[in-house]
Parts: structure tokens; C-alpha cells; sequence
């Protein structure tokens, strides 16, 4: 927890900010303490799929969409009912809290975890609780422009859900949902080797200079 602190307060931070970044500080390593205890039976298998996601082998993304592939596939040929399908995904669910912690020790060794992996589960547990923070900060963001401009809260919920609707509408809904799992499943990939930085630096590269020519035009 001390190192987690010490990250928080660089130097030039000006002193009227100390005691709100040391509340948010002390309550997100003890929310990453408290998640490290919960997850502890499966740090193998998170630290094995975090290797996964973050393609440390060229063969991994072609793994990932491959396995997507065939899942849905399966899903596909089967064509399970939407009551069947939630019953076998919460069945799986429930398997697996039940084996994994038992069998992962013996699969992987967690007495051979090095103080490497052990912080790479630090950081894990750390991103999840600030992807925590950010989801319910941007739930009370989206109440609040609800209280302050409810006009644009409601244009902006409304027009959000006729488009996906619309979308829903046109592409079919299990396809869809492969896209969205596959995109989501190679993200920590992209991000880690850079391709989402490059083309959004490309992107906006492209979108100045059309403002450039824009402002040329119309002098």
C-alpha cells in the first residue's frame, strides 16, 4: 500500500490537493488489497489470460479470434434458446469458481510465482478497480447532466439508443455480439503494441489538416 502511495503524490503537486488525492489514494489500495484477497485462487489464470490478451506471443491474436470464432459458431450451430443459453453460461460460471481455485495450483504452481508476476497481479487488480471508479464516475456524470441540462440528457440518451437500434436492426444480433467480443478481447493487445495510438495520431493528423483547408478556404 505504501508504494501505491507514493505513486500518487509527485512533488509539484500543489498542497490543497493532498488530503482529497490521499482519500482517493488510501481507498484504492484498499480496494486493490481487498480484490487482491478475493482473487487470489485465480491469480494463475488471470495472470495466464493477461499474458493472452497482451499478445506476449505473435500466435496469440489469431488464438483469440479463433477461439471467438469457433465459440460462437457453436452457438450458432446449436442455436440455443436465450433461457438455455443463460443457464449454461451461469452454470459454466459456477464450475469454474468451483474448480478453478482448486485445480489452478496444481496446473500452474502458484509456490513458483516470482516477484515479477506477483506484482503484474498488483497491477491487474489496480487497472480493474480504477476501471471501477471511471464506470461509476461516469454513471454519476451522466445523472448529473440529467439534474443540470435534462433537454441535452435526454437528446443524447434517445438519439444514442435509436442508432443502436438501428444498428441492432441491420446487422444480425449474433454477429454483432462476435464483433463486439472479438474487438474487445483484442483491445489490450492493440493498446499494448501501440496500433490504437498510431492510427488515432493518423486520424487526427487527417482530421487538422481538413480544418486547416477548412480555415484556408475561407479566407
Amino acid at each position: 500500500m505504501r508504494s501505491s502511495l507514493k505513486k500518487c503524490f509527485p512533488a509539484d503537486r500543489p498542497s490543497t490537493f493532498i488530503s482529497t488525492e490521499l482519500n482517493v489514494c488510501v481507498f484504492q489500495a484498499q480496494a486493490t488489497a481487498q480484490l487482491e484477497d478475493q482473487l487470489q485462487g485465480w491469480g494463475e489464470v488471470i495472470l495466464a489470460g493477461d499474458q493472452v490478451l497482451r499478445w506476449e506471443k505473435p500466435w496469440f491474436p489469431g488464438a483469440l479470434v479463433g477461439a471467438t470464432t469457433l465459440l460462437f459458431a457453436l452457438i450458432y450451430y446449436l442455436d440455443p434458446s436465450v433461457l438455455t443459453g443463460l443457464s449454461c453460461a451461469v452454470m459454466l460460471l459456477c464450475l469454474s469458481d468451483y474448480l478453478v481455485p482448486t485445480l489452478a495450483p496444481r496446473v500452474f504452481g502458484s509456490n513458483k510465482w516470482s516477484s515479477e508476476q506477483q506484482q503484474r497481479f498488483h497491477e491487474i487488480c489496480g487497472n480493474l478497480v480504477k476501471t471501477q471508479r471511471r464506470v461509476i464516475g461516469w454513471w454519476k456524470r451522466l445523472f448529473a447532466l440529467k439534474e443540470e441540462k435534462p433537454k441535452m440528457y435526454f437528446a443524447s440518451v434517445i438519439s444514442g439508443l435509436v442508432t443502436v437500434a438501428w444498428i441492432g436492426q441491420q446487422v444480425h444480433n449474433l454477429f454483432l455480439t462476435y464483433l463486439i467480443v472479438s474487438f474487445l478481447l483484442l483491445l489490450p493487445g492493440l493498446n499494448q503494441h501501440g496500433v490504437i495510438s498510431k492510427y488515432a495520431g493518423m486520424a487526427k493528423r487527417e482530421i487538422n489538416k481538413l480544418l486547416k483547408q477548412k480555415e484556408k478556404k475561407n479566407e
